[in-house]
């Protein structure tokens, strides 16, 4: 990330001296501050008659402190020269002018790496500034790398913090690297370490499970407990195989609030606890003994926080815009989320002929992305289309399905291999310590660098073999424990080497090289993490677990996560409207249905649905969420909402499941109280125009005949 930290010794004293006169050392050499304009220490505008930049970096040579400020958020770091703790001072919501300062007594700093000799680097540690310097990121943000030297001179740490337009966020992820003549173990790292002042306000924390089936099953279920002060707090298992999302939301009673994110896919544990004076984060990575040469670097994993004022909807929109803004890859084109079909429906039992008359009347119907899902291979881990199931070849299908207008997907679930195999036949000891029964597969050790190189180039060969658009990612928990002694990893460090230097390798280099697109599935949408945001465009929620999981995933999955990332997979063979209309509110809609077993009249049922989609897809995407009812149950109607702003139009879907009442009153949020719009339904052929004000207070009357029925609302500002 930076420039390796030059030996500190005499020549850091003199350093010392001259960064209390305004200038510093970066990489060596003794500059000026690097591009960053100094500031007097109580400036936070621009001067008079100057143009306000979107983001800004602003230093202040005589406190020692930076700025990192856009519009609507500002984050102040300061080298505190008593103590020579680096900290974070407050960050600041500008647009309600509400402020998190650093605790009393508290350093702030944003990790803590502990060796395996028990020497630690930790906000207890003194520090030198040894060198800084501004970039420019992708999407108009900026970066401040601030270089520091740590008073035991074990390790030296480099630190990015980014900022981006018009999002109350602060990223930080830092670098280490050894400065000893021998080989560390670093036994411990906490990548979110910070702590903000309490004000002696109760707080409350917020966060959703992922697909879970053992030890219970969770579907992401919202979870919100009370912090009391010193209690236990919200411990999370975040990553790959965890209980949780890795994010949480934290609010006071006055609705000031923070919220936080991990760029992890491996194992940690994220929490949140609250004593009398502060809340304190925290992210360690699970069972870490990662071996650090002299000289060599490791950058630790990514982490955010933002600001918020509002509930848990606004943590999540929050949330969900600086994803989009920063984190997840660009939108392929403005159709996506697609309306795609899946082989899985058949199961394994698939051929060219059967996908090829699947493949015509998904066409027909209006889908845009065809994936052969697993089965299409000779065996997992052999990854050649079986010339049984397509003697014309895996190629001619893709060319088909292109030659009618559709991308085309595999299912390549490269983390696991048939036991007969090619690759396991040759190379057995390839296999990780524990197996994950994939299918009747052994899990493969993605950790293991020969395996990792391996799966890179199966996986462009393939991608450009078939013509592949579009990649699902598949396997049982991705970051898999291996404890052998005959790989590239250290045997007690597979949860670190398997998701940084496997997994998340192996995705991001297939992508660089042949600009295929990712779906994340992990048996099951069980690695909900904003690492997997950065690689993939879209996630599975649940696993095909019918039309009230669907809405239940989606419900859960769009608080932390934009709307794209929660895609749904259809299994239901009978089709009506509550069935078609709980699998809408999302990213991708995926069929698994047998299509040419559909009635014309259910086939109708699905062309008119799927044109219904496409109309709404793009305000789902890109609007405001609110979860307007709780969670779907059994007997219940829930409701979800989006919200665009720039437009003021609004639509929500309502589902009736099972419930006794044919009627439900739909109050709405968000919207401008005094703007008349008009109101109209997807299936009732009734219209109202009312004003916002009324349509959140007295809410609209929803006519849901049937006990499984469902209806979309609609409102757009009234011109008359």
């Amino acid at each position: 990330m930076s420039p390796k930290i030059n030996e500190l010794s005499d020549e850091g004293l003199k350093r010392r001296r001259l960064l209390a006169a305004g200038s510093c050392y970066f990489g060596g050499k003794l500059i000026g501050w690097g591009g960053i304009s100094p500031s007097p220490a109580s400036a936070s505008s621009p001067p008079s008659g100057a143009r306000p930049e979107a983001v800004s970096i602003t230093h202040d040579a005589a406190f020692q402190s930076w700025t990192l400020r856009n519009d609507v958020f500002q984050a102040v770091l300061r080298l505190n020269r008593g103590t020579g703790a680096f900290q974070l001072d407050e960050i600041r919501n500008l647009t309600v002018n509400e402020v998190w300062r650093l605790p009393a007594n508290s350093r702030s700093f944003p990790i803590a790496v502990e060796l395996g000799d028990g020497r630690k680097l930790s906000a207890a540690n003194s520090f030198l500034v040894t060198g800084q310097a501004i970039s420019e990121l992708p999407r108009g943000g900026r970066a401040l790398t601030v270089e520091l030297a740590a008073d035991d001179g074990t390790l030296a740490l480099a630190v990015q913090f980014d900022i981006y337009p018009a999002q109350p966020v602060l990223r930080h992820q830092a670098t280490i690297t050894n400065r000893l003549a021998e080989t560390v173990q670093v036994r411990r790292a906490n990548f979110l370490a910070w702590e903000f002042a309490a004000e002696g306000a109760q707080h409350d924390a917020f966060a959703v499970h992922q697909w879970v089936l053992v030890p219970r099953e969770a579907n992401f279920d919202p979870q919100e407990v009370p912090l009391a002060p010193d209690g236990p707090g919200m411990v999370l298992s975040t990553g790959s195989g965890g209980a949780f999302c890795a994010w949480l939301a934290v609010c006071d009673r006055q609705q000031r609030g923070l919220f936080a994110g991990l760029e992890f896919n491996g194992r940690a544990d994220f929490s949140v606890q609250q004593a009398k004076d502060r809340v304190t984060f925290a992210a360690e990575v699970q069972t870490l003994n990662h071996p650090l040469k002299p000289g060599a670097s490791m950058e630790l994993p990514a982490a955010f926080v933002g600001v918020f004022h509002g509930d848990w909807d606004e943590a999540g929109y929050r949330t969900q815009r600086y994803v989009e803004a920063a984190v997840a890859p660009a939108l392929p084109d403005n159709q996506f989320p697609y309306v795609a079909w899946d082989s899985w429906g058949y199961l394994q039992d698939i051929d060219e002929v059967t996908l090829r008359e699947n493949a015509r009347i998904a066409a027909e119907l209006g889908m845009e992305l065809f994936i052969v899902d697993l089965g299409w291979a000779k065996r997992m881990g052999d990854w050649e289309a079986d010339p049984q199931k397509f003697p014309s070849g895996l190629r001619a299908l893709s060319d088909y399905v292109h030659e009618l207008g559709m991308k085309f997907g595999l299912h390549f679930a490269f983390s696991e291999a048939d036991p007969e195999s090619a690759v396991l036949t040759n190379r057995p000891d390839w296999t990780s310590s524990e197996t994950y029964n994939f299918h009747g597969g052994e899990s493969i050790c993605l950790g293991h660098q020969p395996v990792r190189d391996w799966i890179i180039e199966q996986g462009v060969d393939l991608v450009r073999r078939y013509r592949v658009d579009w990649l699902l990612q598949d396997g049982q928990t991705l970051v898999k424990e291996c404890r052998k002694t005959t790989h590239t990893h250290h045997p007690d460090d597979s949860n670190w080497a398997n998701s940084e230097e496997g997994l998340d390798v192996i995705v991001s280099e297939i992508r660089r090289r042949t600009g295929v697109l990712w779906e994340n599935c992990a048996n099951g949408g069980s690695m909900m993490t904003f690492k997997m945001a950065r690689n993939y465009v879209t996630s599975i929620t649940n696993d095909a677990s019918g039309s009230l999981g669907s809405r239940q995933g989606a419900y859960g999955a769009t608080f932390p996560f934009p709307p794209r990332f929660a895609d749904r997979y259809m299994p239901d063979d009978v089709l009506d409207l509550y069935t078609t209309r709980s699998f809408m509110f999302g990213g991708p809609w995926i069929f698994m249905n047998r299509l040419p077993e559909l009635t014309p009249e259910h086939r109708a049922l699905a062309a008119r649905e799927i044109a219904v989609y496409k109309a709404i897809r793009a305000g789902v995407r890109d609007g405001r969420v609110a979860h307007l009812t709780g969670r779907p149950a059994l007997g219940s109607v829930d409701a979800i909402q989006s919200y665009d702003a720039g437009s003021d139009t609004a639509l929500a879907i309502v589902t009736r499941d099972g419930s006794g009442a044919d009627r439900h009153t739909l109050r709405w949020r968000d919207l401008v109280a005094a703007q008349r719009y008009r109101v109209r339904f997807e299936t009732a052929p009734s219209r109202y125009v009312m004003t916002g004000e009324q349509l959140m207070t007295l809410g609209v009357d929803i006519h849901l005949p049937e006990e499984r029925s469902s209806e979309i609302v609609y409102l757009e500002p009234a011109t008359e």
